[in-house]
């Protein structure tokens, strides 16, 4: 029995969806990540916007269009947030967030059934690797609550895994592998025995070979204690991926963000004390309800000022169940686009300065797409190289020039 493992939404998911095919290997399934003809198909579901949820929708049609006979099974958080969307699509199994494990032992059981979220991480599956960079699942869940987020309705309180059992994965990591990225729903507040232990956790995992990058982070992180950890590492790839979401203060009160842009300057200030070349990007909201041009217009100018390495934006997109979508009304959609537009283009100038000045270091080669080699430096920047290289080859690199979405290098 052939089954394909398709995922849709964050890196979280990815991870889960390729511990489930790792599992299957185990059990002697024969697997498949890709859209292809199958006899059953797990979908990993999306719920970070309607659009998301959407696409979620369609990948059922997708799949059974290379096989009109194949059972669906359907996971994660659109079917965690509303499971009666999926009802007539003639799915065989469906779950939400939690009990990955049961979707296993029951791939032949009909019904559908919802688990309560957990309290504890559920620490039951490993992925297994195949690249030269790998995704390690650190933490699940979130505790911030966003009026503008579904996600810690779908996914629970925040949870941590073991700092043995991730040490334990890593080293079980084929020799290939050489860059280890921490992932999470909301990596800044992984914990051990209730107190913030991410430093803890990295300066454990620095004994192995391998470049360690955290993923999405909170300004809450970011402080003197935590940044000289990091520069203790032999390890680290200086890249802090800041979740900024709004360069207006009044917008983020609306948000429920608990920091204010002078917070957040702050922080960016103190990465580039301890790491100068670092990338610091971020995510941002265009079009939150009750934005005015003046709120847009202050995100401008604060992400000119703190000099992002890269965007990446998002227009508001209306969750029910969500607390902005019960008391604000929504914007155009002309609104939206006007102001992603003016966004991108800047996005566009900050990143084209960053990739200028700053491209250099080591440079993991990840691909080859036939004419270069391709992968990023550890500041984060995509890079193209010619040359004789293998997959998992890391190489000193200086700028040559702007090359595509990223730089043309060469080696030293």
């Amino acid at each position: 029995m052939k089954i394909s493992v398709l995922t849709l939404g964050c890196k979280v998911n990815k991870y889960e969806s390729d511990a489930l095919i790792f599992e299957l290997q185990n059990r002697g399934f024969e697997t498949s990540d890709k859209l292809e003809f199958a006899d059953a198909f797990i979908i990993n579901t999306c719920a970070v916007t309607n659009e998301a949820e959407k696409k979620s929708r369609q990948m059922i049609e997708r799949a059974r269009k290379c096989n009109p006979n194949a059972k669906i099974y359907i996971m994660g958080c659109a079917s965690q947030n509303r499971p009666k969307q999926f009802e007539n699509h003639g799915v065989t199994f469906l779950i939400g967030t939690a009990g990955k494990k049961k979707l296993l032992d029951e791939l032949d059981a009909q019904g559908e059934e919802l688990f309560d979220l957990p309290a504890e991480y559920e620490d039951n599956l490993y992925s297994a690797q195949s690249l030269s960079r790998a995704f390690i699942k650190i933490q699940d869940g979130c505790n911030n609550f966003c009026t503008y987020c579904i996600i810690p309705y779908l996914r629970g309180r925040s949870r941590s895994r073991k700092i043995e059992s991730i040490a334990d994965e890593v080293s079980r990591l084929p020799e290939r592998v050489k860059e280890v990225v921490l992932v999470g729903i909301d990596v800044s507040d992984f914990r051990e025995n209730g107190e913030k232990a991410l430093g803890k956790l990295l300066e454990s995992l620095d004994k192995f070979d391998k470049r360690l990058r955290l993923s999405s982070m909170e300004d809450n992180l970011i402080d003197e204690n935590f940044l000289k950890t990091l520069k203790r590492l032999k390890n680290f790839c200086p890249h802090f991926h800041l979740s900024l979401q709004s360069g207006s203060d009044s917008v983020l009160k609306k948000m429920n963000r608990k920091y204010s842009t002078k917070d957040f300057e702050k922080s960016v200030n103190l990465i580039r004390k301890y790491f100068p070349g670092a990338g610091v990007t971020t995510d941002i909201i265009v079009g939150f309800p009750t934005e005015t041009e003046e709120e847009f217009d202050e995100t401008l100018k604060f992400v000119e000022k703190v000099k992002f390495s890269q965007l990446h934006i998002f227009p508001y997109s209306k969750r029910e169940g969500t607390v902005a979508a019960k008391i604000y009304k929504d914007l155009s959609g002309k609104i939206k686009a006007q102001r992603l537009k003016k966004l991108e283009e800047l996005g566009k100038k900050l990143k084209k300065e960053f990739v200028e000045q700053n491209t250099n270091g080591k440079l993991l080669i990840e691909e080859n797409n036939g004419e270069y080699f391709e992968g990023y430096t550890e500041n984060y920047i995509k890079c193209y190289i010619k040359g004789n290289y293998q997959i998992g080859d890391v190489v000193s690199v200086k700028f040559e020039k702007l090359f595509k979405d990223g730089a043309l290098v060469s080696s030293l």
